[in-house]
């Protein structure tokens, strides 16, 4: 009987950490669905300041900065967007996209459009989701300097 017991435990054992890793699996390819979509909004929005697009102009007219911003701003996007695509450095990326999205919600609120000013919160949140599920890399990054310094 105590065979039975023990045979019937050891074949349930492996079943939990499959379903556990089933979730994972599934959270991880939202997660990168994510990065490699935000990426490409985040790219295309860098590259429309650094190439000067009206839209662009227009919007930073309206807030009283200067083109030289704009190109920081779109560079800072871009640079941000590749980096995102890279998985050593996509963590810190995210970190990095929480700074500027908190800028760009503070910015919506006070100089542009009130209400727009959800969208960069909700990325906020979706960036700090991508740069905890990739805290190894950046952990490793992180190591990797330091061997260097």
């Amino acid at each position: 009987m105590s065979e039975i017991t023990t045979a019937a435990a050891t074949s349930a054992a492996p079943t939990a950490p499959s379903a556990a890793a089933g979730r994972r699996g599934r959270g991880a390819v939202a997660l990168s669905v994510a990065r490699y979509a935000l990426a490409l909004f985040l790219g295309f929005s860098g590259v429309a300041k650094l190439i000067a697009h009206e839209s662009a102009v227009e919007s930073f007219d309206r807030m009283g900065w200067s083109h030289g911003a704009m190109y920081a701003i779109g560079g800072l996007e871009t640079a941000g967007a590749i980096a995102l695509l890279i998985p050593v450095l996509a963590g810190v990326a995210a970190i990095a996209f929480c700074g500027l999205l908190a800028g760009a919600s503070v910015v919506q609120l006070t100089l542009l459009d009130p209400p727009n000013a959800v969208m960069p919160a909700v990325l906020i949140v979706v960036m700090a989701l991508i740069a905890r599920d990739r805290r190894g890399g950046t952990a490793a990054l992180v190591a990797m300097v330091r061997r260097s310094a």
